[in-house]
């Protein structure tokens, strides 16, 4: 009898836990999958989204997020497009161009409606307001959102541009360039590049911040496809809710930010630099006020198309609906 009883509590506890397991395995089928793209490597700018999955708050909304490192905003926005991805997360200006030639996605977020770019100098030769920019060399990589517009900077701010003088080569070589002193400026983001440059170098560089003075280039966007947002609205709109949360919580905790991004980034940076690039990029995503984290003003897609007016090959204006939605936004 002892022993009839001893196996029923056996298979009783063993009922227990595949019920639970089976719950589980429930639970994490009833996740929907998002999977987002990066433009480029990890960086400090992206440690919310970590600090999200850590603190579960995607799991919360019902997503199952998986990231992944880009190799430029083309490639990210065409994986978009072809369904290998869900979202891409990217620079606005380079999206605002691509559906400006045609490409059927939308934003449906933007963080940062001023790209946190500025232009550094040496010391000894500072650049700190845009006429100390004339009888410089800057360096200058197509495509590069820092200098591809400073015609929009000379004309807001009344400066010769044809004095400023724009040495092409390719964007690994920029840098190098600028720390052997052969050229004056160059262009780096707060987010990223001059925490690491302080770091290494030991120098505060004087910098120009090109927003201060007229110059806002589009930043932090999400992207989705048109067909991604009308057959999967709900799913990314939970998402996004989710993604605000986490820009909140790092705002607040930004150490732990630092925690999770490191624990998916082998050979990160130093913590120092890591939290350096999460708090200037807490700084670059304006406070929510009555809208959501990412609303999308129509000024700021104006006024993105106005800088993408002085390429030659823009063509005719589409019109400002079909760049964004902030539908998904909505609470």
């Amino acid at each position: 009898m002892i022993f009839k009883r001893s196996l029923a509590r056996v298979a009783a506890t063993i009922a227990a836990v595949a019920f639970a397991g089976g719950l589980a395995m429930s639970s994490a089928s009833a996740a929907d999958q998002v999977k987002a793209r990066f433009s480029w490597k990890l960086k400090g700018e992206y440690a919310f989204f970590y600090l999200g999955q850590e603190r579960d708050l995607y799991g919360k909304k019902q997503i199952g997020l998986s990231l992944g490192e880009g190799a430029g905003a083309q490639a990210a926005l065409g994986a978009v497009l072809q369904g290998q991805e869900d979202v891409a997360i990217l620079p606005g200006i380079f999206a605002i161009s691509a559906i400006q030639k045609g490409m059927p996605v939308k934003l449906i977020a933007l963080y940062q409606p001023a790209a946190p770019v500025v232009i550094i100098s040496h010391p000894e030769n500072p650049v700190t307001k845009p006429g100390e920019l004339e009888g410089k060399t800057i360096a200058h990589a197509v495509g590069e959102t820092g200098t591809s517009y400073l015609s929009v900077l000379c004309a807001k701010n009344n400066v010769d541009c044809g004095k400023l003088s724009k040495v092409q080569m390719d964007s690994q070589s920029r840098v190098p360039q600028f720390l052997q002193k052969k050229i004056d400026l160059v262009s780096v983001y707060l987010t990223n590049d001059l925490p690491l440059l302080a770091e290494r170098t030991g120098v505060d560089y004087p910098v120009l911040d090109l927003a201060q003075f007229g110059l806002e280039v589009p930043g932090l966007a999400i992207v989705a496809s048109e067909e991604g947002i009308r057959k999967r609205g709900d799913v990314l709109r939970r998402f996004l809710a989710a993604t605000n949360e986490a820009i909140e919580a790092t705002r607040a905790d930004p150490a732990a930010a630092v925690t999770a991004l490191k624990a998916a980034w082998a050979g990160s940076p130093s913590d120092k630099v890591l939290e350096k690039q999460i708090v200037e990029t807490s700084r670059s995503i304006p406070a929510r006020g009555e809208k959501p984290l990412g609303w999308i003003s129509e000024q700021a897609i104006e006024n993105a198309l106005a800088l993408l007016a002085t390429e030659p090959d823009f063509g005719k204006p589409r019109p400002t609906a079909a760049f964004y939605t902030n539908d998904l936004l909505s609470e």
